[in-house]
């Protein structure tokens, strides 16, 4: 008898499956073309089909796209506003800052026009002053020149009159 060892049944094994590799490629196709069969009678069972599912996934993403773009119109027209509002309250503050030169420059004028004035009332009245001091001056040394020559008028007076007392003068 022929012992068979284990080595003689592996490759009797190999070679039996490698003989027929027609029948092997046929049962793997049968095994797979029953995978597609199910998974295929499954969504048609349950309604969801993957042209459905396509179709459903563009018309969602379709819709998210038609939203986002309606917000971003939104937030644009928004932004169009706070410009617009920003230019206006731009000019606003440029008119003001216009109006406040145009009173300041004529702030500046009145108050260079008011010095000139004061200047001259300062001249003026420097004048006045001096006029003032040289009136005091020569009306101060006029009395006393005026009381000298009274005084020789009388004396001359009592001179020239004889045989008259003279008058004691209190």
């Amino acid at each position: 008898m022929i012992e068979v060892t284990s080595q003689d049944t592996k490759s009797n094994g190999i070679a039996r499956l490698g003989s027929q590799p027609v029948g092997l490629a046929a049962g793997a196709l049968i095994v797979i073309m029953l995978g597609v069969g199910g998974i295929a009678s499954w969504r048609a069972y349950t309604g969801t089909a993957p042209e459905q599912d396509r179709v459903l996934v563009t018309r969602q993403l379709q819709a998210r796209a038609a939203q986002a773009s309606e917000q971003l119109v939104e937030k644009t027209k928004g932004l169009e506003i706070t410009q617009q509002e920003s230019i206006d309250q731009l000019q606003v503050v440029q008119d003001q800052l216009q109006t406040v030169r145009r009173l300041l420059a004529a702030q500046q004028a009145d108050t260079k026009r008011l010095s000139e004035q004061v200047a001259g009332l300062v001249e003026a009245i420097d004048g006045l002053r001096q006029s003032f001091a040289s009136a005091q001056a020569s009306d101060a040394s006029a009395p006393t020149a005026a009381r000298n020559k009274s005084i020789r008028t009388r004396s001359h007076a009592t001179k020239s009159v004889p045989g008259k007392p003279a008058k004691s003068h209190s």
